[in-house]
């Protein structure tokens, strides 16, 4: 990466980071966009070259997100099937620190408490199932349009918010890729 790209990921970071702390501090609602920018010691222009609307401030790595979930199928053992690779996705990358990290879980009760964050983390995930459902038909051998392969993907990107609540997301998660990994044999 070469000293401009350094330079813009650095500036992308600190008004990602003085967006969360303010959003953690105050609240979502009673901050705004000046404030970030202030913080973070740059202009409200230079802040929306970054991030085109408020929610993103709280998603700052959207695009690593997506990266992961394809790898999660195009690099798991060759004797690994797709939703069990999913499912380790899951687990390791949205179910990480639940309940053991304190600013994890300060960062879902933002999220949980604030509804137009909760709407757009639930957008964010939905945009990666078409990403998903192209790397597992590619991966499987399937049509790239095959709806089998788009339920898949949906399905598992929605299966850790449906566990969201529950005694045992951990166990959730994993009942719930249970079936999809079931109900996956009978096509694959």
């Amino acid at each position: 990466m070469g000293r401009r790209e350094r330079k813009k990921a650095a500036t992308r970071q600190a008004i990602a980071d003085a967006a969360l702390r303010l959003f953690l501090e105050r609240g979502y609602d009673d901050v705004g966009i000046r404030e970030i920018a202030d913080a973070a010691d740059v202009s409200t222009t230079t802040l929306f070259k970054h991030f085109p609307v408020k929610e993103a401030l709280v998603f700052d790595e959207d695009a690593a997100q997506e990266a992961r979930l394809l790898a999660a199928v195009h690099d798991r053992p060759r004797n690994q099937s797709v939703p069990a690779a999913l499912r380790e996705h899951a687990l390791r990358y949205r179910m990480a620190a639940t309940g053991s990290d304190a600013r994890f879980t300060a960062f879902f009760d933002l999220v949980d408490a604030t509804p137009a964050l909760r709407d757009y983390v639930q957008n964010m995930w939905l945009r990666h199932t078409s990403a998903l459902a192209g790397a597992i038909a590619e991966d499987s051998g399937l049509p790239a349009d095959d709806p089998a392969c788009t339920a898949l993907a949906h399905f598992a990107l929605e299966a850790p918010r449906a566990a969201r609540g529950h005694d045992d997301p951990r166990q959730a998660i994993t009942r719930a890729f249970d079936l999809l990994e079931n109900g996956w044999r009978a096509l694959a």
